[in-house]
């Protein structure tokens, strides 16, 4: 262009308009979980460039429709462990409301077989109990099936019940397995009905007294366990006074707690268990029949603190379970967990008749509670306002309410 005269440079503005809100996204928080899928919060903002300076604007200025998430999946690293479910079983009813399970699995990433389930333990799980409906009975249609309508809440509504265990397990025992009492045997019973009402008293049993004795001798059942329950605050000693177990024939003496597991069968009597917390179940496994333990137990107050002023403990068989409330002047890093203890011959059932865990309840993974199956160490999370039924596999259950 050497030879043709260059023209004058010049510049010319060609919009004055200033350019329109948008929306700015900045990173708030770390992702959730340490591995495996989590979630990210991010700050969202509607800003505009004016005059060479960001601007903060109201949020209708921006386009609605292409506002971003304020919650965003992440993952940092694969899980070394994960939970693996089965398929949903059919429906418990053939008509009207019932309930469906599924079995759960915790898998190794790496050969994707089963392992022991305290490996998943710290991880979030789906739900293993739902609601189904199969459709109105015949002697019901135009009404609601029985539960369809949920009671309101009232001070005086339970919320926890302690369901007897399936019948079909304690078939060999051929005795009623209500929460009530006992019933008295009859006069002139005999040898035999001495012996029932000596296992009907003791075996799946809750003792809730400050001391006792419990004779587990001769009881027709070759599992027999019994529950020892005091309030927050204390511990549980017992003594062994007599045994006549035949430790050859593989007979065993079990004591499990929720800081302690114990098995014996030599040199038990006078040998002393500490619980170490305020509840000890003791499972006795003879062969042979007319043998058993002898134990006498006592309750004082913990040398050391395992629980939380937040933490309660609530024993069969009904209850009601309210999650303490503090202010956010008052928030404090704690878990505050419900224990519950039920009778070993019981087992637990949850429902949730009103949740509400605030408007982030269902985005974030900080806002949930965690119901723990004390036998399988299993754990199952609810979110959101879910109004969730579940049911234990055993007699203790704890809860914990997050955030």
């Amino acid at each position: 262009c050497q030879p043709v005269p260059k023209p004058e440079s010049r510049v010319e503005i060609c919009d004055l308009s200033p350019c329109p809100p948008r929306w700015k996204v900045t990173p708030a928080t770390p992702c959730s979980s340490s591995c495996g899928l989590g979630l990210a919060v991010q700050l969202v903002t509607c800003v505009q460039i004016l005059h060479g300076q960001e601007v903060l604007q109201e949020e209708h200025l921006c386009p609605v429709a292409e506002k971003p998430l304020t919650s965003v999946p992440c993952v940092i690293r694969t899980c070394s462990y994960e939970w693996s479910f089965s398929e949903w079983s059919q429906c418990s009813t053939s008509c009207g409301n019932g309930i469906q399970t599924r079995q759960d699995f915790c898998l190794s990433s790496l050969t994707h077989k089963p392992v022991n389930p305290l490996f998943c333990r710290r991880f979030p799980k789906a739900v293993v109990v739902r609601g189904c409906s199969a459709g109105p009975c015949p002697e019901q249609e135009g009404t609601l099936s029985p539960g369809a309508e949920l009671q309101p809440v009232t001070a005086a509504t339970p919320l926890t019940t302690a369901a007897a265990a399936p019948e079909h397990r304690h078939k060999e025992l051929d005795v009623s397995l209500s929460a009530g009492p006992p019933e008295q045997t009859k006069p002139g019973g005999g040898e035999e009905d001495t012996a029932k009402k000596s296992f009907l008293c003791v075996c799946g049993n809750l003792f809730l007294n400050a001391t006792g004795i419990i004779n587990m001798t001769g009881v027709e059942s070759r599992d027999c366990t019994v529950a020892i329950g005091r309030p927050l605050r204390e511990e549980i000693s017992v003594t062994i006074l007599e045994s006549s177990l035949n430790c050859s024939a593989g007979e065993v003496l079990l004591f499990s707690g929720r800081m302690m597991w114990r098995t014996g069968c030599r040199k038990l009597p006078l040998s002393l268990i500490n619980s170490r917390t305020n509840t000890l179940i003791v499972k006795q496994r003879v062969v042979l029949p007319g043998n058993g333990v002898i134990l006498q137990y006592s309750s004082r107050t913990a040398a050391k603190k395992y629980y939380q002023d937040c933490d309660q403990q609530l024993f069969g068989p009904q209850g009601e379970i309210v999650n303490p409330v503090q202010l956010p002047e008052e928030r404090q890093e704690l878990v505050c967990r419900t224990f519950i203890t039920v009778a070993p011959r019981q087992r637990i059932s949850i429902r949730a008749l009103h949740a509400d865990l605030g408007p982030e309840g269902n985005h974030t993974h900080f806002n949930y509670i965690l119901v723990r199956d004390v036998s399988t160490m299993k754990t199952v999370v609810f979110h959101g306002k879910q109004q969730f039924l579940w049911q234990s596999t055993g007699s203790q259950a704890e809860i914990e309410f997050h955030e």
